[in-house]
């Protein structure tokens, strides 16, 4: 697939996000107590989760047939083995969104086996729709976005966010006590996937997570990438990220200074 052909798929992409992000917003508020599931302990599902993805799925196959899925409420059925998949995440910040917090957006991305070819974040209600194609750049609502200038990490505001699963606290406690020591500060925004759009944009400086799945990340990965950012697991290894479960993003300046700190407390050394 050249790389005009991936920028017209993307284009027609951020046309279906969008509109699945009408859908979205005009949900905001109606959903009621016996409609939310728990998938597991502290993760919500709610049917605007589900027909979301379906709406996507269903968009999604007219202008690229012959792609596979990856989704997070696994809606699609009988697909057949490919290397070209869509990954996705129809509604990243399920919490905020069924608590009424502003904070919650779709996140899309097309893979070639371990290649991202496109990455797509929209910000429903800041209605900030960031996209990235292959060597195309990044860019937010049609305009160029680039990562931050900042060089340290005492200059530097981070995010980060905490996984469902509380045996890990502990070592993440670690990490944050350092980071908020010697950092500018930490933000913890409840979507994975708008944390790494701002990371692209220069927002934020930098971003640790772990217990990630790739739906979460695999956009902002690209978006992160095309706009001159570096993203590695916690092991600072810019290989597997996808299948890592544990993210580290930055501008590329400060990468090498937050590596040092996720990675002393994820391995205990």
């Amino acid at each position: 697939m050249d790389s005009k052909h991936i920028e017209e798929i993307c284009c027609k992409a951020v046309g279906i996000v969008k509109e699945a992000a009408v859908f979205i917003k005009s949900e905001l508020g109606q959903v009621k107590n016996y409609q939310i599931q728990e998938k597991e302990k502290h993760s919500l599902v709610s049917y605007v989760d589900i027909e979301t993805e379906k709406k996507l799925v269903h968009q999604l196959r007219i202008i690229l047939p012959e792609a596979d899925y990856i989704t997070e409420e696994n809606t699609t059925a009988d697909l057949s083995p490919g290397e070209l998949k869509w990954i996705i995440d129809p509604l990243d910040g399920t919490t905020n969104f069924l608590k009424g917090i502003p904070i919650f957006s779709i996140s899309l991305a097309l893979v070639d086996g371990d290649e991202i070819l496109i990455g797509i974040v929209h910000d429903i209600m800041q209605d900030d729709c960031y996209y990235s194609w292959l060597n195309g750049g990044a860019y937010c609502n049609g305009k160029k976005i680039q990562v931050s200038d900042v060089k340290q990490l005492e200059e530097a505001v981070i995010a980060t966010g905490f996984p469902y699963q509380r045996k890990w606290m502990d070592n993440l406690a670690q990490i944050l006590i350092t980071v908020l020591n010697k950092s500018r500060g930490v933000r913890r925004l409840g979507s994975a996937a708008i944390d790494l759009a701002y990371i692209a944009c220069g927002r934020f400086d930098g971003y640790y997570e772990t217990r990630l799945n790739s739906w979460d990340m695999a956009a902002g990965i690209l978006l992160i990438r095309e706009a001159g950012g570096r993203v590695t697991n916690f092991e600072d290894q810019p290989d597997g990220i996808l299948k890592s479960h544990h993210i580290l993003a930055s501008n590329g300046k400060i990468h090498e200074e937050m590596a040092v700190l996720t990675k002393h407390a994820i391995l205990g050394e």
